[in-house]
């Protein structure tokens, strides 16, 4: 059965009933009903708020409080990390300092020994300069000497040889 065939079965006392039913009351009409209706609601309205609002409630009020103690949590973290990071900032500006130091350090004591090298060298290459001066000017002086021999002894033959033929003439 469809919808149009309840409307057409409809016997005429239920349609007779409607009508009485709307001819004895008005808009308002004020009868046993309303403090009725006004009890269940408000009976609706307890039974809602014991089975469904109070929970409802508690939940929101308890998950309230678990996200503000996180945030509380979040906010306690945020500062140690913060402080924290102070703290290794601070530590990290010390520690390049005392690195920076080192490498000073490190680097005036190795232009200290290379210049003590280099003047070590130089007094080492002067000193060997200087000795074979001295054993050139010897070498120089055998030299001289073995040549003066020489020169005597050459000049004495070009003198005898000169003065021989002279002489002997």
């Amino acid at each position: 059965m469809n919808f149009w065939q309840l409307l057409v079965d409809v016997p005429p006392l239920t349609l007779v009933a409607a009508e009485t039913a709307t001819e004895s009351g008005g808009l308002f009409d004020l009868d046993a009903t309303l403090p009725i209706m006004a009890a269940q609601f408000l009976l609706l309205v307890a039974i809602l708020n014991k089975l469904f609002f109070q929970p409802l409630t508690g939940a929101i009020d308890g998950r309230n409080s678990y996200i503000l103690s996180q945030i509380n949590q979040a906010k306690e973290q945020l500062e140690k990390t913060k402080a924290l990071t102070v703290a290794y900032e601070k530590s990290l500006v010390s520690a390049r300092k005392t690195a920076q130091e080192i490498i000073t350090n490190a680097q005036a004591e190795a232009n200290k020994l290379r210049t003590q090298r280099i003047a070590e060298a130089i007094s080492t290459a002067q000193a060997k300069v200087a000795q074979a001066r001295a054993e050139i000017d010897q070498q120089k002086a055998e030299a001289v000497q073995a040549l003066s021999a020489e020169v005597e002894a050459l000049s004495g033959q070009i003198l005898s040889k000169l003065l021989g033929d002279l002489v002997g003439v």
